[in-house]
């Protein structure tokens, strides 16, 4: 792990994705090769959003009310729960 690299992530990359990145690991002692790099993406929601910015997120919820390919990640409370503690685990 030397150095910066450029890591380009698609639209709408979801948290949880991995991206592989040939070559920029870990450089092996015996035989001097680098190893891949994996990288777990986290996507963060803002905070402290102003009226106008919290009513324009309703409006998108609204548009996209039962559409489930718009929300991958859609699930139940208790899922999130679970997942959470199988992240734990990994």
């Amino acid at each position: 792990l030397d150095g910066r690299v450029k890591l380009k992530i698609p639209e709408e990359t979801q948290t949880g994705k991995l991206f592989r990145m040939r070559g920029k690991g870990v450089t092996s002692s015996r035989s001097g090769y680098a190893g891949d790099l994996i990288c777990r993406i986290v996507v963060e929601t803002p905070v402290k959003l102003n009226e106008e910015q919290k009513e324009l997120l309703r409006k998108l919820e609204e548009s996209l009310e039962g559409q489930t390919k718009q929300r991958p990640k859609s699930s139940s409370f208790l899922d999130g729960v679970k997942r959470f503690f199988d992240d734990l685990t990994k």
